[in-house]
């Protein structure tokens, strides 16, 4: 070989040692791992994490489209062409931009002291890794964080911020380490990786033992007294005080849930923390306490009632907000989807968005495992995944403006929880090898948060038939930079060819894989 041949080798080398590798500047694939629960899970740990290019709108004319599958791809990418027809007509999804639906608040989950803890006992780089995945451009870019006020069942003890008794003044109210040393340092790093602005919201579980009716911060019980004595105004005060600690760590809320599960109280066992209120005595409490508390407090956080299952709508919302004065001081409901089959949509979320149109809906708590007689932990469950993008995708064509996961993170056995109360979670941490598991669960909530950002409207959108064997569940919403974004899902184990028609912009021709969930985007002309 001759010096000039050697001379272009070397040269073609260099030139291909300075190329960028597809994956370095954001995109790497998933390693993937096999559990024997139907799918796999992604590996990550504190060399490697999969992640994603930073989104980038396709030109107009063509589409983008983000699959993945049961059979193992993950939030993979592709591009396409608009046609001018169909070549095979079938079913079609007609998108309609002018009717336009709710408004769009996010997609989340919650900062648990369990998730906290979690997160922490990784290495450094893993921790960054996983705060990536969810929160950063090259994640599935979270912009909703739930945050317990005090412990809830995912902490390790019982405890609130101020147990000494009769302290009305509250002087001796203070965040606990669980606080200050674990979910604070993580919401300012998450706030640091997220380009999009973080909606915090807040949620009390339990009240401090002497202000409740059986003196213990555990089991059945109410608040003492009634709304507008000392003990609930103590308790509206106390969510001041947290909402001021937090400012003094540099910690803003978006919003507060007035209570979680306020009826749970009646049902759960004895040892779950927990208040019980009937919607007429949280409308009471909010109009005499809770409303004025906030109201006169610095922080513009807004107020969301009820916190718990779509089965006590529209009811709670008649009660609350059927009081003009209280309704005054709620921006917005709470929904969990613990009993969703028990109550469809429209006779629950829909019917009460007819009613409230000015207060939005929104679900703060879901999660998997938690009525799992075998694995309250099932690594790479595809039906997980499902689950969630069903729930997501109905919610949505019901007036619901976001969906919030339960625990960001969870160990192997689904905690830690001290009642043991454990559950699956869409990242899974094995502490002892520096290893943590992003679930399909975490993929399919992707299709939704990375997508459709706060202010995404709803629009029209129209199937041409139904059938048993092709029924594909849908969404599509305009964002607030013009784009649109379509979200399909196939629970079907068989394929389903289908076609997408923007009136303004052609056909797009396509299939969704069996076991499949789809996200498309492209921009108007």
């Amino acid at each position: 070989m001759g010096a000039l041949s050697i001379l272009g080798w070397l040269l073609l080398l260099l030139l291909l040692l300075l190329m960028p590798v597809p994956w370095a500047a954001g995109a790497r694939p998933c390693i993937p791992r096999d559990f024997g629960h139907g799918s796999i899970v992604c590996v990550c740990n504190a060399t490697y994490c999969d992640t994603l290019d930073p989104l980038v709108l396709p030109p107009p004319g063509s589409y983008v489209k983000y699959e993945s599958s049961k059979a193992g791809k993950r939030l993979e990418r592709s591009e396409g062409k608009f046609q001018h027809s169909l070549h095979t007509p079938g079913l079609l999804l007609t998108l309609n931009i002018t009717t336009l639906y709710q408004s769009m608040k996010g997609f989340g989950g919650s900062l648990s002291d369990s998730a906290a803890m979690n997160i922490l006992r990784l290495s450094r780089p893993a921790q960054d890794n996983l705060l990536r995945s969810y929160f950063s451009a090259c994640g599935i870019e979270y912009n909703l964080i739930r945050v317990p006020m005090a412990c809830s069942d995912f902490s390790v003890r019982p405890y609130s911020y101020d147990d000494i008794p009769h302290d009305y003044e509250l002087k001796h109210f203070r965040l606990m380490d669980e606080d200050v040393k674990m979910k604070i340092p993580v919401l300012h790093r998450a706030l640091a990786m997220s380009k999009r602005p973080l909606l915090l919201f807040a949620s009390p579980w339990t009240a401090p033992g002497w202000m409740r009716s059986n003196g213990d911060i555990r089991g059945k019980g109410t608040l003492k007294g009634q709304a507008g004595d000392k003990y609930h105004q103590t308790w509206a005060n106390y969510f001041i005080k947290f909402l001021d600690e937090y400012a003094k760590h540099n910690v803003t809320f978006w919003a507060v849930t007035a209570q979680n599960e306020p009826l749970a109280g009646l049902l759960t066992p004895p040892e779950f923390p927990t208040i019980v209120f009937t919607a007429a005595q949280q409308r009471d409490f909010i109009l005499r306490d809770l409303g004025p508390a906030l109201a006169r407090s610095p922080h513009r956080t807004r107020l969301l009632i009820l916190d718990d299952q779509r089965i006590h709508l529209p009811h709670w919302a008649k009660v609350v907000l059927g009081n003009a004065t209280a309704a005054r001081y709620v921006a917005g409901l709470a929904v969990h989807w613990y009993m969703d089959p028990i109550v469809p949509p429209g006779c629950s979320l829909e019917a009460t968005h007819k009613l409230f149109p000015d207060h939005f809906l929104l679900y703060t708590e879901a999660c998997s495992g938690v009525f799992s007689f075998r694995f309250a932990v099932s690594l790479g469950c595809w039906e997980r995944g499902d689950q969630y993008s069903h729930s997501i995708l109905t919610v949505l064509n019901h007036f619901v403006a976001g969906w919030t996961d339960w625990n960001l993170v969870l160990d192997l056995e689904g905690g830690p929880n001290w009642v043991k109360n454990f559950v699956d979670s869409p990242v899974i941490v094995d502490g002892s090898k520096d290893v943590f598991y992003k679930q399909p669960m975490f993929y399919h909530l992707g299709h939704f948060s990375k997508f459709i950002p706060e202010g995404s409207r709803r629009v029209g959108l129209h199937s041409s038939r139904r059938c048993l064997l092709c029924q594909l569940e849908h969404v599509a919403v305009l964002r607030p930079d013009g784009a649109l974004v379509l979200v399909v899902l196939n629970r079907f184990g068989w394929d389903v060819p289908f076609g997408i028609r923007d009136p303004t912009m052609g056909f797009i021709e396509t299939v969704a894989l069996a076991h499949s969930i789809q996200t498309y985007l492209w921009r108007q002309q």
